[in-house]
């Protein structure tokens, strides 16, 4: 019998998959549990409609990624953040993501999730800093942060 997967099932097949498998296993596990529907031709139109739409959202998704990773990576966007310094150019404490976060929000406009920041560890020292924050599953960007003194 064939069906259509509505969720992962380990061993047999993924989500949206239409595959074969025997009789008995469809109908008293995958139908029973809600797992798989039958592929008939109104399933499988409304399956192969499904995907075309997430292609199309994560299609956007990808593109609004790429125009964010466009505006951190511009010339004159530069995060700055301000903090007590010694006189040998050494923090008293450390920069974290969440500052990093919380001071592009103020100065550019834009909203980071401080999760998805590759920072492991905080910044302790003025001056010009890279940060790499991943905006999507294919697209990661680099923000320049500038440490100066309070």
């Amino acid at each position: 019998m064939k069906v259509i997967f509505l969720e992962d099932v380990k061993g047999r097949g993924k989500k949206g998959d239409i595959k074969d498998v025997p009789d008995g296993y469809a109908n008293n596990f995958l139908i029973k549990n809600k797992k798989a529907e039958p592929a008939t031709k109104k399933n499988v139109s409304v399956n192969n409609a499904k995907k075309k739409a997430e292609e199309r959202d994560a299609a956007e998704e990808k593109a609004a990624a790429e125009a964010l990773k466009a505006k951190l990576e511009a010339d004159d966007s530069v995060v700055e953040v301000k903090a007590k310094a010694g006189s040998d150019g050494r923090l008293f404490g450390a920069v974290s993501s969440k500052q990093v976060v919380e001071a592009a929000d103020k100065q550019l406009g834009i909203k980071l999730d401080k999760h998805k920041m590759d920072m492991k560890e905080p910044i302790r020292a003025l001056g010009f800093s890279n940060i790499k924050i991943k905006l999507h599953k294919q697209v990661e960007a680099t923000v320049r942060v500038h440490v100066v003194e309070q």
